[in-house]
C-alpha cells in the first residue's frame, strides 16, 4: 500500500473520530418526568382566567411532521376578568432539540401565513426582584389585525434571543455532547397601539410564569431563572 493511500486513510479515520466525537450523548430534560406542559400552565392566576384555544398562528406542517419535531403545542387564551384584555398563548415544546429540530420563530411563521412583520427586535422583560428574562419583541400585521408579541426560546439551559444564537446553542450543546429539550413560548395581544399592548405583556408575563411552580417552571425558562424567582 502506497504511502499516499496510508493518509488518506489516516485523514478519514480521523474525521470518523471527530464526529463520533461530536455527536451528542447526553440529553437535558428540564420537563419534569411524567409532566407535560399542558398540565403545567395554569388555568387561572390573578385576575387572569384562561380558554383552551384551537386556532393559532404556527408552522404549516403536516400533522406526521408536526408530532416529529413537536412533543407538545399548547394554545391558550388568557383573559384578565376586570380589564378584559386577552393575551394569547402558544407554547410549543420538544424533548429533543437538535440540528434536525428547530423551534419555530414568529418571524418566520407569521410571513409564511400572509402578515408583514414590522418590528422583530431583541428585548428584556422583567420578572421581579431584577430577574430579566431575555425574550424578543415582534409586531406582525395584516389589513385586518395586528399581532403585538413577545417571545422566547430555552435550548437545554439556554435562552436564545435569535435564529443566529439558537445555532450557535446547538452548535455549543453538540460539541459537549448534549441533547437538549427546548420550547417556545409566544405570547401576543391583538391591537393597534404596540406600546400599550407589549406594556400589557410585560406585566402579564412575571405574573403567568410565578404562578407556575417552580419545580414546572424551570421548563419554561431554565433552571437559573426559575430558581431566583423563588
Amino acid at each position: 500500500m502506497n504511502r499516499r493511500y496510508l493518509i488518506f486513510g489516516a485523514l478519514g479515520v480521523g474525521a470518523l473520530g471527530a464526529a463520533e466525537a461530536l455527536r451528542p450523548r447526553h440529553k437535558l430534560r428540564l420537563l419534569q418526568s411524567g409532566v407535560t406542559i399542558d398540565k403545567s400552565l395554569p388555568e387561572s392566576f390573578g385576575t387572569w382566567s384562561s380558554e383552551r384555544s384551537a386556532d393559532y398562528i404556527g408552522p404549516e406542517l403536516d400533522g406526521s411532521l408536526t408530532r416529529a419535531l413537536y412533543s407538545e403545542i399548547v394554545p391558550r387564551t388568557y383573559f384578565d376578568d376586570e380589564t378584559g384584555d386577552g393575551v394569547m398563548l402558544l407554547a410549543a415544546y420538544g424533548d429533543t432539540q437538535s440540528d434536525l429540530l428547530q423551534l419555530h420563530r414568529p418571524e418566520s411563521c407569521y410571513p409564511a401565513v400572509g402578515f408583514n412583520v414590522r418590528l422583530s427586535e431583541p428585548a428584556t422583560v422583567a420578572l421581579g426582584g431584577g430577574v430579566m428574562l431575555p425574550a424578543r419583541k415582534v409586531i406582525a400585521y395584516t389589513k385586518e389585525r395586528t399581532e403585538n408579541i413577545i417571545y422566547w426560546t430555552r435550548l437545554g439551559e439556554a435562552l436564545p434571543q435569535s435564529a443566529g444564537e439558537q445555532r450557535q446553542t446547538r452548535i455549543d450543546q453538540s460539541i459537549e455532547g448534549i441533547v437538549p429539550d427546548g420550547i417556545l413560548v409566544r405570547l401576543s395581544a391583538l391591537g393597534d397601539d404596540s406600546n400599550e399592548s407589549f406594556k400589557m405583556l410585560e406585566k402579564f408575563v412575571p405574573q403567568f410564569l410565578r404562578s407556575i411552580p417552580m419545580a414546572r417552571r424551570k421548563a419554561f425558562i431554565g433552571t437559573k431563572l426559575s430558581n431566583a424567582l423563588g
